[in-house]
């Protein structure tokens, strides 16, 4: 199953951090308007992204939920019906939550720099640093540690879950 080193952090604004994003990236930016769906599962999680009335993708993935750099396994389908998905998944699942999201992507070598301003939440930064089969954790949190200090984030901004687990303790 492919694997990669995540951080979230919560940031104060994600123009502070564009231009410091485009210094680095060797692309980008591309502006993705998602909206994850997710469901109940005892494996891990399971969500639904939508991209488009006609794109999306159903990842299932597996992580710690802790601040700092963390192992995260996934595995993505794409889908050509993500409505329709979304029904018969929560039909037969049971729906958790939503979040929604604009996703400013650049890309570092191999690594993913997610600026996101999270409906209801805030503004974020996550990194993923994609990891080759057998690679050691370190090389990947090493480079993870290296983008954070070249973007200026801080220890103190990182967080811990995901938007989801933000969106339900902001409910309760």
């Amino acid at each position: 199953m492919p694997r990669n080193i995540e951080i979230k952090a919560r940031i104060e604004r994600i123009d502070l951090l564009h231009p410091k994003a485009t210094a680095i990236a060797d692309c980008g930016p591309v502006e993705i308007a998602q909206d994850d769906t997710f469901f109940c599962c005892d494996a891990g999680r399971l969500k639904l992204r939508t991209l488009s009335p006609c794109s999306g993708e159903l990842i299932f993935y597996r992580r710690a939920d802790r601040q700092g750099p963390k192992e995260s396994f996934y595995h993505l389908t794409p889908t050509s019906e993500p409505d329709r998905l979304r029904e018969t998944l929560s039909l037969a699942c049971g729906q958790i939550g939503r979040v929604r999201k604009m996703r400013t992507l650049f890309l570092v070598g191999r690594t993913r720099i997610h600026l996101d301003r999270v409906e209801g939440l805030g503004h974020f930064l996550e990194l993923e640093v994609v990891l080759e089969e057998g690679e050691p954790l370190e090389a990947g949190m090493r480079e993870a540690h290296d983008i954070m200090a070249r973007l200026g984030v801080e220890h103190s901004q990182l967080i811990e879950g995901a938007y989801l687990d933000l969106q339900l303790r902001q409910r309760a």
